[in-house]
């Protein structure tokens, strides 16, 4: 039961994390497409462990910064 809460929490933080990125798209610094928007918002966890612009840009999507 504990585990299944786990892995829930963690699919609702990836899931926001997608749509927080997703409708704050137009404030970052990718080219605006459709495939780009949809690779970089589904791949955010990954890229933002390890890319330091993506990280920013991400930031800026979530704050408007």
């Amino acid at each position: 039961m504990g585990s299944d809460l786990i892995v829930f929490l963690f699919i609702v933080a990836y899931g926001a994390g997608v749509w927080k990125f997703w409708t704050g798209f137009y404030r970052t610094n990718f080219q605006q497409t459709l495939p780009n928007r949809l690779r970089l918002a589904l791949l955010w966890p990954a890229l933002l462990v390890t890319n330091k612009s993506y990280r920013q840009n991400f930031r800026k999507a979530l704050k408007g910064k």
